[in-house]
């Protein structure tokens, strides 16, 4: 890992604990390429996405979990924003960031440029908000229909 900070030293910056990375949106498609295309990286396997809240409804993350099947090496990648700006996708580069982009979209509101398919995926287009942001309110309705508030029967 010590290549990718000299590379892009001024661009990612790696957490306290030493888990792992923050970059800047501004950069995120250059470090992606490199991870993935770098003989010395060859981060081949994208082993999920997974979008988060800070909790004030202003700022929004993604983290990138990724596995080089070749040389036995994980990273996780952090990228935050804030609200409305866009992530550049990475879909190009692993196909499996199709699905998991357009889920950080329908359940966060986080959305990707240049994503090929940027829509829903779990929810119907016409519904409200984001339900896994700290700030979603269930609806009482959908379409007429009454929005179950107690789940303790599903699990």
């Amino acid at each position: 890992m010590e290549n990718l900070l000299k590379k892009f030293k001024d661009l990612i910056f790696k957490d306290e604990a030493g888990n792992f990375f923050t970059v800047n949106v501004e950069s995120w498609k250059e470090i992606s390429e490199f991870l993935k295309n770098n003989k010395e990286m060859s981060f081949d396997y994208l082993m999920s996405i997974t979008a988060y809240d800070l909790g004030d409804s202003i700022k929004f993350g993604v983290a990138y979990n990724l596995y080089s099947t070749s040389l036995k090496q994980y990273i996780e990648i952090r990228v935050e924003v804030e609200e409305g700006v866009e992530i550049p996708t990475v879909s190009n580069l692993w196909k499996a960031a199709d699905w998991h982009e357009r889920e950080a979209y329908d359940l966060m509101g986080i959305k990707f440029t240049d994503h090929p398919y940027m829509k829903r995926i779990l929810l119907p287009e016409d519904w409200e908000g984001y339900p896994l942001r700290k700030d979603y309110k269930t609806p009482e309705y959908y379409n007429g229909m009454p929005v179950p508030k107690d789940k303790s029967y599903w699990e």
